[in-house]
């Protein structure tokens, strides 16, 4: 059965195309026009990745990503015609899975769709492998894909717990911008995109570590992150 995806844009003539194209290398995918009504059209269908435009009549693809992530478990891809680092910051925060800036090569958005699912596979076979990290009161699970600190579950975006999970996964080893680009979005660093250093600070704050010095994920300066195997007592 091949993989569904829905596109969420109101550009009938870009629609077509990204669905034609689509449908040529094996995917099936569904359209919705309309950014208030796509919620509902969303966990409906419930599909494997939803290609989410940001500039859409009746509601735009900031608040389609808020109202449907803690209901919707697939992948989501943004797309803007506004190229902004402060638009990839807040559609990261929100939930999305990943970002793209039209004009979108279809090559590049093929691509992008293709690494995304295939974290969602390989998430799912790691899950049955391993299942749960423990390194004294933090825990991470990633069947559940929940995280906790002690007694208190910690709220974080499909984004973050994504970073905190391969961060936790290789503990006590360096991780270079490099290393979780590739991992997490299937390109290297451009040396520009901040978006990584954004969701280290997020999580930071929500592990309780100094955002000054910082002792549970560490800056190796040149060099990359390295989450603690200590310092979680």
């Amino acid at each position: 059965m091949p993989p569904r995806l829905l596109l969420v844009e109101d550009d009938q003539r870009l629609a077509d195309l990204v669905r034609v194209y689509l449908g040529k290398h094996g995917y099936e995918v569904l359209h919705h026009g309309r950014g208030d009504t796509a919620a509902e059209q969303i966990l409906a269908e419930n599909p494997d990745l939803v290609i989410l435009d940001v500039m859409l009549p009746g509601k735009d693809g900031f608040e389609v990503c808020r109202d449907i992530r803690p209901r919707y478990h697939g992948r989501i891809l943004m797309m803007t015609a506004r190229d902004e680092e402060i638009d990839e910051i807040l559609g990261l925060e929100l939930g999305a899975d990943d970002y793209l800036t039209k004009p979108v090569e279809p090559r590049r958005l093929l691509a992008r769709i293709r690494a995304l699912l295939r974290r969602s596979e390989g998430e799912s076979s790691q899950a049955s492998e391993e299942g749960r990290i423990v390194f004294g009161q933090f825990t991470i699970s990633q069947a559940t894909r929940e995280a906790a600190l002690g007694s208190d579950t910690l709220e974080l975006t499909t984004a973050e717990f994504d970073l905190l999970w391969l961060l936790a996964s290789h503990a006590g080893e360096i991780l270079s911008r490099d290393d979780i680009m590739n991992a997490l979005r299937g390109i290297g660093f451009d040396g520009l995109d901040r978006s990584i250093d954004a969701r280290i600070s997020r999580l930071r704050k929500k592990l309780g570590d100094n955002p000054d010095t910082p002792t549970r994920i560490k800056t190796v300066r040149g060099k990359g992150y390295l989450f603690s195997r200590s310092d979680w007592e």
